[in-house]
């Protein structure tokens, strides 16, 4: 007999301690309800970050994205105020903005030509005369919430719940904020799919470096592994480590240097990945149960031509590292789907995170059950 949804959210038990918690069980990797759930109660309800503030920096620039199945528009209004809205046109539905980034004078559906304005107005309706109650100002783009921290853009498609800053919390904002990321600039993107649900990268990230010795040969190799340290914040987790210089693998001892290496995530999907004069940000998006887009964005101090190649020499580290997480997150994937595994246990040493993850998840996935519940009541009585 199958389990219900609630059923199988209420089988992680998120008051155990970590010397006492297990993991969140397989089925929450390999469950399609569980992410529809999940698209619905945390990508929905929480704020994600979806460009950066450098692409919408004039009137008429935008950037186009897809979330939790929702496609949308972010743009630069006359006014110089930033808007998101559903990139979908109040005529048939096509998507308004087809591009994923530019700059135009408004913005203009391909399908009937119906066209906005930059604050999302109806301002032209072809062959429309004629039609009974036709209101246009009650048939502009919907919103969508748009905040901006730090060099990002973000959203929420759902209107109820804290602020950007409020969600983000002051330790958290502090801490980014003493890093001065206004003097890093962006160079690169790219994109990985992975075979494997959103949660296994996210956990993989969040194991306190425990892989590292173990996978990535070359980051081991500048990293105290000793002293490396996790802090958990109230929806954050802060894993550092000392660099070390002596017995560096070369390749990876030229491009990671300074005192200390900072790797932030925030909650849900969001890392960000911090060195002296480099940083790289991580999105995690999921696609499927069992498929995952990570979009890497790289950022450097100096992004002139004459630093280039120490620059690309950073990236393929990166790209090293990604290759080896792609192939053993695929592993986890498949052991999650075997009849041999249910929960595993947490390291109290190194993986608080991942176990702070998991709560907060539970968390979100619980309210969203009983949220859903309640309406499917009220439904039923009317």
């Amino acid at each position: 007999m199958n389990s219900s949804i609630r059923e199988i959210i209420e089988s992680y038990n998120p008051t155990a301690p970590l010397a006492e918690a297990r993991t969140i069980p397989a089925s929450w990797y390999v469950e399609p309800r569980v992410l529809d759930l999940e698209r619905r109660s945390v990508f929905s309800r929480s704020w994600q970050m979806i460009g950066r503030a450098d692409q919408v920096r004039e009137p008429g620039r935008y950037i186009t994205c897809e979330l939790a199945g929702e496609p949308l528009v972010v743009v630069r209004g006359s006014d110089d105020v930033l808007r998101g809205f559903f990139n979908v046109c109040r005529h048939h539905a096509a998507a308004v903005m087809t591009e994923a980034e530019g700059r135009v004078p408004n913005l203009r559906c391909p399908y009937h030509g119906w066209t906005y304005s930059l604050e999302g107005e109806l301002k032209g309706a072809p062959d429309s005369s004629g039609v009974c109650g036709f209101d246009r100002a009650a048939n502009g783009l919907v919103p969508v919430e748009t905040a901006v921290w730090e060099k990002w853009v973000f959203v929420r498609l759902e209107r109820d719940g804290p602020s950007l800053e409020d969600s983000l919390g002051a330790s958290l904002a502090g801490q980014i904020d003493a890093l001065s990321l206004d003097k890093l600039h962006w160079m690169e993107r790219r994109r990985y799919v992975l075979e494997c649900n959103w949660k296994v990268f996210v956990d993989n990230y969040l194991d306190g470096g425990y892989h590292v010795p173990h996978l990535h040969k070359g980051l081991d190799s500048v990293l105290d592994y000793a002293n490396y340290a996790i802090e958990t914040g109230e929806r954050f987790c802060l894993q550092s480590s000392p660099v070390v210089a002596d017995g560096a693998e070369p390749q990876t001892g030229q491009v990671r240097k300074g005192e200390r290496a900072l790797y932030y995530w925030i909650y849900p999907n969001l890392m960000i990945n911090w060195y002296e004069g480099v940083m790289d940000t991580n999105l995690v998006l999921p696609l499927d149960v069992d498929r995952t887009e990570v979009i890497f964005d790289f950022y450097f101090a100096d992004v002139s031509e004459q630093s280039r190649e120490r620059n690309l020499a950073s990236i393929a580290v990166s790209q090293r590292i990604q290759d080896e997480d792609v192939a053993i997150c695929k592993s986890v994937q498949r052991g999650l789907n075997s009849r041999a595994y249910e929960t595993g246990r947490l390291s109290v040493r190194r993986e608080a995170g991942e176990h702070r993850f998991h709560r907060i998840l539970y968390g979100d996935l619980k309210a969203g059950v009983d949220r859903f519940e309640t309406a499917e009541r009220r439904a039923s009585i009317k």
